[in-house]
């Protein structure tokens, strides 16, 4: 249908060049330098020889550091008011907001300057608020082809972290003459084209999932009469069947595994061992790229001891980078369905594959992470091109394997709840950036070393949760064994009779 494809691949637009550009932020600080800003916390001293006059600017890195860490925090903690948000007013209401944050931040930056260099503080914040809310509206597009679902949704999670590199464009076009106040003002005129998306392009409510016979939405349902199919079937999708014997733990005994669980409660998940470690992987893992991002200028500034050309021709490579996180993310929904379509073992459920084959991506993205922290560690400046490139893949095998992990090992339910509760809580985790940034910049002068041993010995941690995935897999495999063996001798004749 014509209408589906217009969504699907403007949809894929809007992300691509809207919804994370605040994760561009190393290009865009590289921008904000050269006007100014934040510029009289820099303190200016004479060298030993007084022929030269050598600049601090470590409070101005620091101020830097400190916006980046507010904005990447709200754009996860929204998550938790966000999806109740949806819920409960459907996509267009989620829209218009996202729309006015969105608008309300580009034309902040754009009346700022180096005067008003606080304004970098509520802009930045409310561009990754409605950046987060424009990816969360658009996921529901995957609902209109059953047979590519997980496979949109990874997609558009790639184009979310590609769409950093818009930064990168406004300082290329800033080092052109190009002023950053009209870059972010043409971004703000383009929240028109939001506008009509949402209005044509989009449901008022919800897309439902699976889609109803003759569901249709957008202006032409509107339009047509006042009890469209949108509003009597989109605000209510019919329930999504529950996937049996859930297991929260790897306690159960045979009675559990004879008879079909009921679906746990929202509690019993969030206090599950499987909730806890996925939290303390996503956690770490998302911690360590924050602080690389926020900290990139400095660290490159100091690796290439202060050569302007130098640092730019760095930023530029880290931006180019991201472009590819849309051709990686789809790398780890293969990984996750690499066995669909093959036949279950005996007594496995859909669940126990799935699991099962989740170990691998989880396991994966653990190792990508110590090896992009172990290069973050060493300081040599052309070592950093390979760790752009751990960082990009790194990126996006975290956030599609930990929207995928969710949906596997609890009832869809529960899906948009603990979605939101986990990316809130690493939010706020998160925040230990901005102590580690400024343990670097007074204590260490500047040398981030220890920090990063620190955290690399930290993400050694992560590799808990494929181990204990692993492990309740082996025994849930037992148990089947055990299980199949008594129901085997059970069928045998009495031979005493």
């Amino acid at each position: 249908m014509l209408l589906h494809r217009l969504t699907l691949v403007s949809g894929m637009l809007e992300c691509l060049c809207f919804a994370g550009v605040v994760f561009g932020y190393a290009s865009l600080v590289f921008v904000l330098k050269k006007d100014g800003y934040f510029s009289q916390l820099c303190d200016s001293d004479l060298d030993r020889n007084d022929t030269t006059t050598v600049q601090d600017c470590s409070s101005q890195d620091e101020q830097f550091s400190l916006v980046f860490t507010i904005a990447s925090f709200l754009n996860n903690f929204i998550n938790l008011f966000s999806g109740f948000l949806f819920d409960r007013f459907g996509t267009m209401i989620t829209r218009l907001l996202a729309i006015c944050l969105y608008t309300t931040g580009t034309l902040l930056v754009t009346i700022s300057n180096a005067t008003l260099s606080i304004l970098l503080y509520p802009a930045l914040s409310c561009i990754a608020v409605g950046g987060i809310l424009f990816l969360m509206t658009n996921m529901q597009v995957g609902n209109l082809f059953a047979a590519h679902r997980s496979t949109i949704i990874t997609i558009y999670v790639g184009a979310f972290d590609s769409s950093a590199a818009v930064f990168l464009i406004i300082k290329v076009l800033h080092e052109q003459g190009i002023s950053l106040h009209t870059s972010f003002l043409v971004m703000s005129l383009c929240s028109i084209i939001h506008v009509v998306r949402t209005l044509i392009l989009m449901p008022r409510t919800r897309i439902p999932y699976p889609i109803p016979q003759y569901y249709t939405y957008g202006l032409k349902c509107a339009k047509s009469n006042p009890d469209n199919v949108e509003q009597t079937i989109g605000d209510e999708a019919p329930p999504v069947s529950s996937k049996q014997n859930y297991r929260m733990n790897s306690s159960e005994d045979e009675t559990q595994l004879n008879r079909p669980a009921e679906v746990p409660s929202f509690k019993s998940c969030v206090l599950s061992w499987f909730f806890m470690c996925h939290l303390l992987w996503l956690s770490i893992m998302q911690l360590r790229h924050y602080l690389f991002i926020s900290t990139l200028n400095p660290m490159l500034v100091r690796l290439a001891e202060n050569d302007a050309s130098l640092v730019s021709h760095y930023t530029n490579a880290f931006a180019m980078t991201q472009l590819c996180a849309v051709l990686c993310a789809p790398w780890n929904g293969l990984i996750l369905d690499r066995h669909k379509g093959k036949p279950l073992a005996p007594g496995e459920t859909e669940q126990d594959a799935d699991l099962r084959s989740s170990m691998l991506s989880l396991f994966l993205t653990a190792l990508q992470c110590l090896l992009f922290s172990l290069c973050v560690s060493i300081p040599s400046l052309p070592l950093q091109y390979f760790t752009f490139v751990l960082q990009v893949i790194n990126r996006s095998f975290i956030y599609g394997g930990n929207a995928a992990f969710i949906n596997i090992a609890f009832p869809a339910c529960h899906f948009g709840k603990l979605y939101g509760l986990i990316m809130s809580t690493s939010a706020v985790i998160s925040l230990l950036q901005y102590p580690c940034f400024a343990l670097v910049k007074g204590p260490l002068g500047g040398d981030p070393f220890y920090v990063d041993v620190a955290l690399t010995l930290t993400t050694l941690l992560v590799f808990i949760h494929p181990l204990y995935v692993f492990i309740h897999c082996r025994k849930s495999a037992h148990l089947r064994k055990n299980r199949q063996t008594v129901t085997f001798d059970a069928k045998l004749p009495d031979e005493s009779t």
